[in-house]
């Protein structure tokens, strides 16, 4: 039956087709959707504003938006005649002096003014110098629309069911696994991982006398000797009662004593995964379920592999800035700077937010302050046990000797008075022995006082 359920919940969380079909659906869809829409309209939204004709440049010439993503300087009587009109761009209209171009049309000489590949953005302008700049997006371009296109269909495949959204049954995967190793951590049932985790208002559903049992069970486990009155226990009845709120005894009470015996991290491993469960509730909560997964998976596995991207692609910028340094890039074609400063823009940003969800490592003043007390709490233990044992020596070689030796011999009489001559031997030998052992010990002591 085990077998069986371990078999189903492996198929249940185990990636397939349909999550790797409609996640690279998604990509491909934006990814064309942002190279043929959304870069050309946020490229000229962030070029023509900064480069365009304004103050008394507009009182010689006309600046007009054409059809398409295309803007270009004419005369004044020409303004006033095709502004507003969306009209075709056309070397009749234009003046070169002010051209932006952010299509993916062929322009020629003869028909539109200037010359422009398919497959290439035109911006001309008299801040920019004499020469028209030319970027090429499926070169500048691609690993923004890739980003972007990325960002989206993670995002989409997160809300999306978990028998359908990849990253969605990533997060779902991640919270089975992270109480696997809460279990395999604390040494807890599966039953009290699940309350230990359980959002709050689940948690208050819950049976009383159910969630009474596995706390004391965690009580129990996390006891931790008192230095100064090791003998001395804080009982679990003493603080849990029966009025007592349950989600409020969890979240301080018990959570502090699992922080204090176990470490920080178990703590946060389980809080973060309470948090998933209200992800798994409801999948809009994305930043819930995003966390336990960077936080538990990612970072966990991938830190070195992104810091290590990171570097690559800052190595591959001092490359291209190095190139442009010694003019094999042209000023007017920019391109292959802008990859690669995307391309570094990307592996930072991968590094950043994985930082964000990394553990911080802890001060080492504070680890060796761990240490320390460590130790103290082993010496002060040790101290106790010392103790414990000179009062026990004391009491056999004191007086309460002479109890023991009465107690021992009216024992050995009894055995000896029954009618088993074999027993009767046995029982003279253990006697003559004991009290031979505890007669030594007398007088060893009396020597040691005087």
């Amino acid at each position: 039956m085990v077998k069986n359920n371990a078999i189903i919940k492996q198929q249940r969380t185990k990636v397939g087709v349909q999550h790797l079909s409609i996640f690279l659906v998604l990509l491909v869809v934006f990814f064309l959707y942002n190279m043929f829409n959304l870069i050309p309209w946020g490229t000229a939204q962030f070029v023509v504003p900064l480069f365009k004709p304004t103050g008394e440049q507009l009182q010689k010439v006309g600046f007009v938006k054409f059809q398409g993503l295309v803007w270009a300087s004419t005369t004044k009587d020409k303004e006033a005649l095709i502004q507003g009109k969306n009209v075709p761009v056309s070397k009749d209209y234009i003046n070169r002096d002010y051209i932006f171009d952010f299509t993916f049309q062929n322009r020629t000489m003869e028909k539109d003014g200037y010359v422009k590949g398919s497959d290439e953005f035109y911006v001309r302008s008299e801040i920019l110098g004499e020469n028209a700049i030319i970027l090429q997006p499926y070169i500048g371009f691609t690993i923004l629309a890739l980003d972007i296109a990325m960002l989206i269909s993670v995002l989409i495949t997160i809300l999306l069911p978990t028998r359908l959204g990849l990253l969605s049954l990533l997060f779902d995967r991640q919270i089975d696994d992270t109480k696997t190793k809460i279990r395999l951590q604390t040494g807890f049932s599966d039953q009290i991982v699940d309350l230990l985790t359980l959002p709050d208002d689940k948690l208050s559903e819950k049976d009383f006398d159910e969630v009474k049992a596995a706390f004391r069970t965690v009580w129990n486990r996390t006891m931790i000797e008192d230095i100064e009155e090791s003998y001395k226990q804080v009982k679990f009845e003493e603080f849990f009662h029966d009025d007592i709120n349950i989600v409020g005894f969890r979240n301080f009470t018990l959570y502090s004593r699992i922080k204090e015996f176990f470490s920080d991290f178990l703590v946060k491993e389980i809080l973060d995964t309470k948090s998933a469960l209200l992800w798994r509730r409801n999948h809009s909560q994305i930043l819930k379920g995003l966390r336990l997964y960077m936080s538990h998976h990612i970072t966990e596995k991938y830190q070195n592999f992104v810091t290590g991207m990171a570097y690559g692609g800052a190595a591959f910028l001092i490359v291209a800035v190095g190139i442009r340094g010694l003019k094999f890039i042209p000023a007017a074609k920019p391109s292959f700077i802008l990859l690669a400063i995307f391309l570094e823009f990307t592996m930072l940003s991968l590094l950043a937010i994985t930082l964000m969800y990394t553990e911080e490592e802890e001060r080492m003043d504070k680890m060796l302050k761990k240490m320390e007390d460590a130790n103290r709490s082993q010496l002060e233990a040790l101290r106790g046990q010392q103790t414990d044992i000179h009062q026990l020596a004391n009491a056999l070689v004191g007086q309460t000797a002479e109890i023991i030796k009465s107690r021992v011999e009216k024992s050995i009489e009894q055995y000896m008075s029954s009618g088993d001559k074999v027993q009767q031997v046995i029982a003279q030998e253990i006697a003559r022995k004991i009290i031979f052992g505890l007669r030594e010990s007398d007088e060893e002591a009396d020597k040691k006082n005087k």
